[in-house]
């Protein structure tokens, strides 16, 4: 397990910043190095130009000659939420321009794998179409483009992820993170580029003349909220930029004027739309999502996502649920046996487990491995990378696929390329970007390159692996802690990866303590001193250690939230870390 320190955030207090919000707030917004402008204003009108992007001018062409000549468009997606949404935005906004045949591919990861391959390609052929557009991948993929050429077929990228040394010779290339594009923030997800490309779209046709009451401008604003489940779920870093994006697709979301098949995921999930924040969709419609595209076909989520009709929305969006209880119950079972994989691990070493962890069991799904790696990261709070077995090559050698997540401070691509470089052709596939990644490896390269990986983390940031740090915002006063502020936090978001929710550290006094459905900790506490009695829950604890009786006071590090049963709305404290204190 990782040892936990705890630190508030720093900030420099300005008095000129936001002089109106209650100081708590200030704070919050300081110590994440936000400008006033960017407080104040989450308005469409601060986008970020479309013309920024390098390729953009290219890729826009591309389009209208393939509308002038009637040809179809296939969208190549990903099987995850990113490339769900960015298919189903590409599909309604083509549709909406006038594009008279466009439609959708994505790859089987069990068959295929990831991204534009010649394989894929080969299935794409078949259905003769004019144009590919990739979402959510393709800057890696060299061969599948060439593979398109071959064909007769024209390639636009549209990605994300970080370019190698070599890009795809494609007719064009949208990507914030292509090598000269001066776009300034390199964060978009996959469905912000999409979203981007749509709108010089847009603008270029509305140049031409091309909308009128027989073809009507669409609103690319009624697509945002595709734009907002994209990015949460693909775990992006929310940049102003970003936040902008996210906010306004919130907006729609809690007004209802989004698709009726977000709709449909919120309300399987049981979360209430008209109030939904950036963690439902990362916690509830995104994971539904991804769960199609882990164990089956992403394409049911694809469908859920562009159907108008509300009760076809429903019945997809419960077979959604029912695919993710599914990978719920496989990753349950997977965590047990990496907790068998440990234990040995453990008892061959001396000095405790190795800085990074490297894992593989033949019996582990392809699908889920991405899940396990960041559940075992955030326990033990150093890198990890776990494979799952993945058929044989064409010369019927055994293959593994691996899924790698990291902590601050290590590029986990960025080793993987360094591994790679000091051993050519041991990782012949593998691309990500600094928090995650994926790779093939041949199985019998796997105690090899285990051990590399193993060399490259302890060499790089073996000195603090294991070693967490809980950044907070410091203390809440007693007056503070209300629902008042719950409400506040929860309207000022949006919050999420690289714009944390706000946490708060305080010590209280336990009144009562007890599990609920055998692992949740239900705390009712009070402050030191006396004062009014507050709800609080730590989910998932160890139940060896908790319930504590024996503890007089406690030092949490919590999330205000509200809090509705029976009608009845109160402040409650979501309890992210809990520990005695020594008096």
């Amino acid at each position: 397990m990782s040892q936990i320190s705890i630190r508030q955030r720093e900030y420099r207090d300005r008095a000129d910043f936001a002089p109106q919000w209650p100081a708590f707030l200030r704070r919050v917004y300081l110590a994440r190095g936000v400008e006033q402008n960017e407080a104040l204003s989450l308005g469409l009108s601060q986008l970020l130009s479309p013309g920024q992007l390098l390729g953009m001018e290219a890729a826009v062409d591309l389009l209208l000659e393939t509308l002038d000549t009637g040809r179809s468009i296939l969208v190549v997606g990903d099987f995850d939420a990113d490339g769900a949404t960015s298919c189903a935005l590409m599909l309604r906004a083509l549709t909406a321009m006038g594009f008279p045949s466009v439609d959708y591919l994505v790859p089987n990861r069990f068959d295929f794998g990831y991204g534009l391959t010649p394989e894929i390609v080969e299935v794409a052929a078949a259905r003769e179409p004019g144009l590919i557009i990739t979402v959510d991948n393709g800057i890696s993929s060299i061969q599948g483009v060439l593979a398109a050429r071959d064909y007769g077929i024209r390639v636009l990228v549209t990605d994300h992820h970080l370019p190698g040394e070599q890009l795809p010779d494609a007719d064009a290339i949208v990507n914030p993170n292509q090598p000269g594009c001066a776009f300034p923030e390199k964060s978009l997800a996959g469905v912000g580029v999409a979203f981007y490309l749509m709108l010089a779209l847009r603008a270029r046709l509305r140049q031409r003349g091309a909308f009128s009451e027989a073809q009507p401008e669409p609103n690319l604003a009624s697509l945002l909220d595709l734009v907002a489940l994209g990015t949460v779920a693909d775990v992006v870093p929310l940049e102003y930029n970003n936040r902008i994006l996210v906010n306004e697709g919130l907006r729609r979301i809690r007004r209802g004027r989004c698709s009726p098949g977000l709709l449909a995921l919120l309300d399987v999930a049981g979360r209430d739309h008209s109030r939904v924040v950036a963690s439902d969709l990362g916690f509830a419609a995104g994971p539904r999502l991804n769960a199609a595209g882990r164990l089956e076909d992403i394409s049911l989520g694809i469908e859920c996502l562009l159907t108008d009709d509300p009760d076809a929305a429903a019945r997809m969006a419960a077979e959604l649920d029912s695919i993710n209880r599914q990978r719920r119950n496989i990753e349950q079972e997977m965590g047990e046996q990496a907790d068998v994989s440990l234990s040995l691990m453990q008892e061959k070493l001396q000095d405790g487990l190795p800085a990074g962890l490297c894992l593989h069991d033949a019996q582990w799904h392809q699908g889920v491995i991405g899940i396990l790696a960041s559940r075992l990261k955030e326990r033990f709070h150093r890198p990890v990378i776990i494979f799952a077995d993945a058929g044989s090559d064409a010369r019927g050698h055994p293959q593994l696929k691996g899924s790698a997540r990291s902590i601050p401070g290590f590029h986990i691509r960025d080793a993987l390329a360094l591994v790679e470089s000091r051993h050519p052709g041991l990782l012949p596939r593998f691309g990500g970007h600094a928090m995650a990644a994926g790779m093939s490896l041949a199985a019998e390269d796997f105690p090899r390159f285990q051990a590399l990986f193993e060399s490259v983390v302890e060499d790089d940031i073996g000195d603090v692996v294991g070693q967490q740090r809980i950044h907070t915002d410091g203390a809440l006063t007693s007056s503070e802690l209300s629902l008042e502020t719950a409400e506040l936090l929860r309207e000022h978001g949006p919050w999420g990866q690289g714009f944390p929710e706000p946490a708060f550290e305080g010590v209280f006094e336990p009144v009562s303590q007890r599990l609920v459905a055998g692992k949740h900790l239900k705390l009712v506490l009070s402050m030191p001193g006396g004062g009014e009695l507050v709800d609080a829950i730590a989910f998932n604890v160890d139940t060896a250690h908790w319930p504590d009786d024996s503890a007089r006071r406690l030092r949490l590090v919590y999330r205000p939230d509200r809090n509705e049963f029976r009608g009845r709305v109160s402040l409650q404290l979501i309890v992210e870390h809990l520990e005695s204190c020594l008096d």
